[in-house]
């Protein structure tokens, strides 16, 4: 089954995940728990999945240095 960049996706070892990348040689998946891992195309086992993807950690602000 072949999956297009930013599917929502499960793999067995990992759990819920999201397609960042993947070409014919290799897909690589942003884990919701696990990080990112980059797998060989041709053997990875994924099946779709209808998870949402976890809310993004809200950015934090730079700080500017000066503590006056």
């Amino acid at each position: 089954m072949v999956f297009a960049k930013g599917a929502r996706v499960h793999q067995p070892d990992y759990g819920p995940g999201t397609i960042v990348e993947t070409n014919e040689h290799h897909t690589l998946i942003a884990f919701d728990h696990g990080g990112v891992r980059k797998f060989v195309t041709s053997m990875v086992s994924l099946t779709r999945s209808d998870a949402p993807a976890p809310a993004a950690a809200p950015k934090r602000g730079r700080r500017s240095g000066n503590s006056t």
